[in-house]
């Protein structure tokens, strides 16, 4: 959700000084996108639990996202799809503008960029702990709420199971990052055609801060990630999935064992117009983050500066609803 880049971890800033990014992935298995089925994660067969456990330990250390499918019922997924293109079809611009930045506690914010290095209108709005929405249209509000609501328990549920694949008992991330306040911020997106935009980039490449994005899209297409091996991937969500990019303050947390990864927006294939929305969960603003003692050792010596979440947000001089990484900046000095 950044208007600059958040270069996320040494092996993908190598990667894009070296100019390998540049290529798009090619169809090799290696780099196709796990997906993780949410509902087994819970599963009363304990052998069926344990084996897709394992699955999502190696989605998030090999690859650091994945596409989640039975988790949020598919149309509660479309209504809040509905809902955001309702705001942005039904509501006029001058409406829309309202919203627009009035000061650095701005709880909802609005933004229209049209220039080579970003083409997108969008809605930003806090989701949790406290949800905030524009009044119109009708029903939207009721819309993105149902989402949000759905998602904050699977966002609960992922957090159990990634604490039992560190080693960890369940409610050990929950704790953590104090998700029962974490400060969750959502960006509804509508991107142009290619034809009508001012240039190649629907949002340029960053990272995260927070525990985890999660994606929703009415089309695919546009989204890529950067993995591990230097490509870039398309996202394409398979129906009634989500998308999952494991965000910076985990890659904290685990002392950089769980990679955020860089990913872009880029229309040159868009034929229509897209609308996404990319909620962003994050610890709460007083959750101090730092590498787990479990994490460090001889060998894996602290690599991250430890701080509050809401001094990470406002880092670089940005206002919390903007949610920009300051990853790059927290990053300790790699010893010599």
């Amino acid at each position: 959700m950044a208007n600059s880049v958040g270069v996320i971890s040494q092996e993908c800033f190598d990667f894009k000084n070296k100019g390998i990014s540049n290529f798009v992935s090619p169809t090799d298995h290696h780099d196709e996108i796990p997906t993780v089925d949410y509902s087994l994660l819970f599963s009363h067969d304990h052998d069926e639990q344990a084996k897709s456990l394992e699955h999502l330990g190696k989605a998030c250390q090999e690859f650091g996202f994945f596409y989640l499918v039975n988790g949020v019922p598919e149309s509660v997924v479309e209504g809040a799809l509905k809902g955001i293109a309702d705001f942005f079809d039904l509501t006029k611009l001058e409406e829309r503008s309202e919203y627009s930045k009035k000061n650095s506690m701005d709880r909802i914010r609005w933004g229209l960029r049209s220039h080579a290095g970003e083409n997108r209108e969008f809605l930003k709005v806090v989701a949790h702990p406290q949800h905030h929405c524009p009044s119109k249209p009708a029903n939207f509000r009721d819309a993105i709420g149902e989402y949000y609501k759905r998602f904050h328990e699977v966002e609960l549920g992922l957090a159990k199971a990634i604490s039992k694949i560190l080693g960890y008992e369940e409610t050990y991330i929950e704790k953590e990052f104090k998700l029962e306040a974490g400060f969750d911020v959502s960006a509804m997106n509508l991107y142009p055609p290619s034809f009508q935009s001012k240039g190649s980039i629907g949002v340029p490449d960053h990272t995260d801060p927070g525990f985890f994005v999660s994606l929703i899209q009415d089309v695919n297409g546009g989204l890529q990630v950067l993995s591990h091996n230097g490509n870039w991937l398309s996202v394409n969500i398979p129906r009634n999935a989500v998308f999952i990019n494991l965000g910076d303050h985990l890659e904290i947390l685990t002392n950089g064992k769980y990679k955020s990864h860089i990913h872009q927006v880029i229309l040159d294939n868009n034929e229509v117009k897209r609308i996404s929305m990319a909620t962003l969960h994050g610890p709460s603003l007083d959750a101090f983050i730092a590498p787990a003692p479990g994490f460090v050792d001889d060998s894996h010596p602290s690599a991250y500066r430890g701080k509050t979440y809401k001094e990470s947000l406002e880092f670089n001089g940005c206002d919390e609803i903007d949610v920009q990484s300051s990853l790059s900046q927290l990053r300790l000095p790699i010893p010599i």
